[in-house]
């Protein structure tokens, strides 16, 4: 090997193990995580490699970096990378050692939550179907054949990672893993042997010989040697099962997921930030951020049932891999801020004491070290008395003392900016190839309506869904002929264990019915005609996504398993058809012929385009967008199906499933305690119109857009859609603390800094083009709809304006020596919209 490949090694190993260098030992006491014997202040974030794409991977873990993270959090997908049974892919999206090596490049750590059970709102909760079929299995539980199957995972994931000296003990960057999941919420339904299990998985995965601690979330029995963790939207009051153990907050929910059928989730982040303030104000050292990047669920990933294609869960980095404004930059301050205590918060417990009703503080101090948090955890403000000071608490906020003193940070208080963005749609630029001028650009093919493969068939009775296809399709038909004398109507009544369907008569659709994310039975009348002579009844059943959480849920089932009656008949009598003879067919029969992927050779062209008609596929040509904006789709004008992009599946698409009309606020208070149901968005809207291509699946020309519709849509109203940023804002008051950046506890006396205003374009290579609002006295309202208020200094745009103009960058100090005093005796503030180009 020649010197100059060696010294290229040696530099590569050095940037991929920045984080550790070399082998370190992890371990922890009552107060944190022990790294190469220093407690450490972590904060982390989920990213789950497959809901982005490998050229994604960089761009958010630095991102993720810039926000203040030390650590990526990610669960390992064991259908995902077992399909079948000892057929294994790591490849792609599925490439989970290039995705540790992406975090240790950035010089970030790694907790890696094998499980395998990860729920994540991912289908059949992370377990493989060919799971279920195993003689005498039963999962989650003291059961063998089970236990055997989880042990051979799990270790293969473990020889995987130290194949690659991925461990920290090796030099790696991984300094957790987890074994189970959220099994303590659901195991008293087990029975006692809940128990053994979970001693046998400690056991199990503690003998794999990491060299890093293990955890179990939401177990509070976890043996040691494992760390019990906590999952909420609020963990200050959670304690682990031992003073030996740390505190660890595994996911803290920047959201909720999204399903088709219900309002857009939203949390705002100055309850976040309170959030997070409080779990280190109340001893914790390690806080996880679930999801920091949510993603997308891409092909038939998405479980629940019902999880929309969308998993971006209102985190600080979106869906689409853009920084959301100002989630990501409020809490890198509060990052900041609680870094600026680790000395104090890591050599000592709190002493945790009451200033007034619902006012509490909590004090860490080490000889000449202090470090505090004053926490109003009412709704309404208060005054307080500290060290001889006097403090005002928002409602619902935590202050943070780095010296117990001065605040440096107030989760109620955002001196991040806000960015709106927008989606710019632009119809589909087909390419048309030297056809004659009636083609549309779009072909298409017929779906049979009912039994059409050769593999198809018949039993008495009516089957069980899963347990039939195995999820190797969303779709199982049932099919049966009956003869009548006359002609009639009648009412077909089907009752189904979910998750939707859709009933035809002698090849016609005749009714749907779906549950929801919350009950996925379906139970429909369908009122019919059959005619005199032979009536073919095709009932098509449809998974949305298989369920992922509760006590046996692997057990729970899909399908139409009755009964099914045809009430109506002659004089009123009924007929049950439940335990005729059906026939069956697992799956359509376009998914084994391959036009997913555009390469069948039955594309009809040349006859009239049929629309708004139920089981066609759907295919075209398309330019892509031009520039380098994220892309959508927006499938606004159809009904439900699937969707691929240059034979890569973008998921399911529903934008004809509309949420709810109620239940939605235009304005959120953040104040009191968060639940998924409040702050409601999109009420009475479709759950999801814009679906992610990722840009990597796209070419500049030749690709090729292939659709599946169930229920019947226009695909000559499908548009594209690139993510634009609009403007850029922020809204300071007097009586914000400077930016946490300004700190400095070892300052010399001088002139003491205020409170500033920063605005910075969200884009490299941007400036600051036009100030579009800019007011110093009392504005009001929100980024986009500022408005002046009573009183106003005439010189704010003037000096924004040129504080501000043709920088990527600016910053404006809140002053009355600067701006004046429009009113005086008055709180002010100064209010600033901004465009970048």
């Amino acid at each position: 090997m020649r010197a100059s490949q060696t010294l290229f090694l040696l530099l590569w190993f050095f940037c991929i193990y920045a984080p550790s260098s070399f082998s370190t030992n992890v371990t922890y006491d009552h107060r944190a995580l022990v790294i190469d014997g220093k407690r450490r202040v972590l904060v982390s974030g989920s990213i789950h490699y497959p809901r982005s794409t490998p050229e994604m991977w960089p761009d958010i873990i630095q991102k993720s970096k810039d926000g203040g993270l030390d650590v990526i959090e990610t669960y390992v997908f064991w259908n995902l990378h077992e399909p079948v049974q000892g057929q294994y892919n790591f490849e792609g999206r599925a490439d989970l050692v290039e995705f540790v090596k992406t975090v240790a490049a950035a010089g970030l750590y790694v907790h890696l939550r094998i499980g395998p059970y990860a729920c994540a709102e991912w289908n059949y909760g992370g377990f493989p179907l060919w799971l279920h079929f195993i003689p005498g299995i039963q999962f989650r539980t003291d059961n063998k054949p089970f236990e055997k199957e989880m042990k051979r995972f799990t270790a293969k994931i473990v020889d995987m990672m130290k194949q690659e000296n991925l461990y920290m003990s090796q030099g790696g960057p991984i300094i957790l893993s987890q074994i189970e999941n959220e099994y303590g919420n659901i195991d008293a339904d087990y029975g006692p042997a809940a128990k053994s299990y979970i001693k046998w998985a400690a056991s199990m995965a503690t003998s794999l010989d990491t060299g890093v601690p293990w955890v179990m979330c939401q177990q509070l029995d976890a043996p040691d040697p494992i760390i019990n963790t906590c999952n909420a939207f609020y963990c200050d009051q959670f304690q682990p099962n031992s003073k030996a153990k740390p505190k660890i907050w595994t996911e803290g929910y920047t959201g909720w997921f999204l399903a088709f059928g219900d309002a857009l989730p939203h949390r705002p982040v100055e309850d976040l930030a309170f959030a997070v303030a409080r779990f280190f104000q109340r001893g914790g050292t390690f806080n996880n951020y679930y999801m920091y990047h949510g993603g997308t669920n891409f092909g038939r990933a998405s479980g629940g049932p019902f999880v929309a294609s969308s998993y971006d869960y209102d985190a600080p980095i979106d869906e689409y891999g853009i920084i959301r404004q100002p989630k990501w930059g409020h809490l890198k301050d509060l990052h900041k801020a609680i870094k600026l205590c680790e000395e104090a918060l890591t050599a000592t417990d709190p002493t945790i004491t009451s200033l007034g009703p619902n006012i509490e503080v909590a004090v860490y101090k080490t000889g000449a070290v202090c470090s505090a948090f004053l926490a109003n955890i009412a709704t309404s403000d208060a005054k307080v008395t500290f060290n001889g000071n006097s403090y005002h608490l928002p409602a619902w906020s935590v202050s943070i003392l780095p010296d117990c003193k001065s605040v440096v940070l107030n989760t109620a208080k955002i001196n991040s900016a806000s960015v709106i963005s927008s989606f710019r749609t632009e119809s589909l630029k087909e390419e048309v190839g030297s056809l004659d001028d009636s083609y549309s650009g779009w072909s298409w093919i017929g779906e049979p309506i009912g039994i059409s493969k050769a593999d198809s068939f018949s039993k008495f009775g009516l089957l069980e869904q899963i347990n039939t296809t195995g999820d190797r399709s969303d779709y199982l038909w049932y099919s049966l002929s009956i003869d009548l004398d006359t002609s009639t109507q009648a009412v077909l009544h089907i009752e189904s264990l979910g998750h939707a369907l859709r009933a035809f008569i002698n090849g016609k659709l005749a009714g749907n019915g779906m549950g929801n994310h919350e009950k996925a039975n379906v139970k429909v009348d369908i009122p019919i005609t059959l005619v005199a002579g032979k009536n073919t009844i095709d009932l098509l059943s449809l998974t949305v996504g298989l369920q992922n959480y509760g006590a046996f849920f692997d057990t729970w089932g899909a399908g139409i398993t009755g009964p099914v009656i045809l009430k109506g008949l002659k004089n009123g009598s009924s007929l049950d058809l439940s335990s005729h003879m059906w026939t069956y067919q697992i799956g359509i029969k376009g998914e084994d012929l391959g036009p997913s992927g555009g390469s069948s050779g039955q594309w009809n062209s040349q006859s009239t385009l049929p629309v708004h008609q139920p089981f066609i596929w759907y295919k075209t040509n398309f330019v892509a967008p031009s520039g380098s904006n994220p892309v959508a789709i927006d499938f606004t004008g159809m009904g439900k199906g699937e969707a691929w992009v240059n034979g890569q599946s973008i998921g399911r698409y529903w934008p004809t499933y509309a949420s709810p009309s109620g239940g939605c606020t235009d304005s959120c208070n953040y104040r009191g305690s968060y639940q998924a149901s409040k702050c409601l968005q999109n009420c009475g809207k479709p759950s999801q119109t814009l679906y992610h291509v990722p840009r990597s699946w796209l070419r500049p020309q030749g690709n090729t857009l292939v659709l599946f519709e169930e229920s019947g849509g226009n695909p000559k109203q499908i548009s594209f859609a690139t993510k634009q940023i609009g403007s850029v804002c922020s809204h300071v008051s007097e009586s914000h603390p400077p930016p946490v950046d300004f700190w400095n506890s070892d300052a010399e006396s001088g002139r003491k800094v205020g409170p500033v205003l920063l605005l910075e374009c969200p884009y490299p290579n941007q400036v600051i083009s036009s100030i579009k609002f800019a007011s110093f006295g009392t504005p009001q309202g929100t980024c986009g709809n500022f408005k002046h208020g009573r009183c106003s200094s005439n010189k704010a745009l003037s000096i924004v304006q040129k504080g501000c103009i043709g920088s990527s960058s600016c910053r404006i100090e809140l002053s009355i020596n600067t701006f004046g005093d429009p009113c005086k005796g008055v709180a002010k503030s100064l209010a600033v919209e901004a465009s970048c180009a």
